[in-house]
């Protein structure tokens, strides 16, 4: 899976967030104030998203909650 990760300055208390393209490859933005150790975690949270084919699913509540069964850190 292609992926090209960013740090950036996301709005409000976002980590990460991380979007499908066209070519099915994703972006995944990383919060750039986050010390190294959280991105590393923000950056595998995207990965359980992209892994769990949250795309496909519509409740953003349990896509979050099966996002976070894997543990902190967790890829």
């Amino acid at each position: 899976m292609d992926q090209y990760v960013y740090t950036f300055p996301l709005p409000g208390k976002f980590k990460e967030a991380v979007s499908c393209n066209e070519d099915g490859s994703y972006t995944i933005l990383i919060r750039d104030d986050l010390p190294r150790e959280e991105q590393l975690r923000a950056y595998a949270h995207a990965l359980r998203h992209i892994r769990g084919n949250d795309f496909e699913k519509d409740d953003v509540q349990e896509i979050e909650k099966d996002a976070h069964k894997g543990g902190a850190g967790r890829v």
